[in-house]
């Protein structure tokens, strides 16, 4: 699978958990961090924790080492590092607070339906 592949892949993964309001920005050529982000949250801790567990155990599945993954015990913004592909599963709150849509405003935004937002 290519990262376009993957990226949606794993956003359907978090979709199946029920992830709310979530977006795929394509960070290649913004930022060196990541190709793609994700990012979506959760009403609860528990769903954000549900999230972030089946996004590393997808990866597993697909044996694609996940880089770390920052937050789990606290849940109120937990990164998953997928290498080319960075994971935000933010606790609402958090999101509201944070706004990384914003911060990363020039990126192309894609939803799970392949159409730019």
């Amino acid at each position: 699978m290519n990262n376009e592949e993957l990226v949606k892949y794993f956003a359907e993964v978090a979709d199946d958990k029920k992830a709310q309001d979530l977006v795929m920005l394509k960070m290649s050529g913004i930022s060196i961090m990541s190709d793609y982000f994700i990012i979506c949250h959760g009403n609860s801790e528990k769903q954000v924790q549900a999230i972030a567990r089946a996004l590393k155990e997808a990866a597993q599945e697909k044996n694609i080492e996940v880089k770390r993954m920052e937050g789990f015990d606290k849940a109120r913004w937990v990164l998953v590092d997928l290498g080319d592909i960075i994971a935000h599963v933010f606790h609402k709150d958090e999101r509201n607070y944070y706004q990384l849509e914003k911060l990363w405003g020039d990126a192309p935004v894609f939803s799970l339906e392949k159409r730019p937002l």
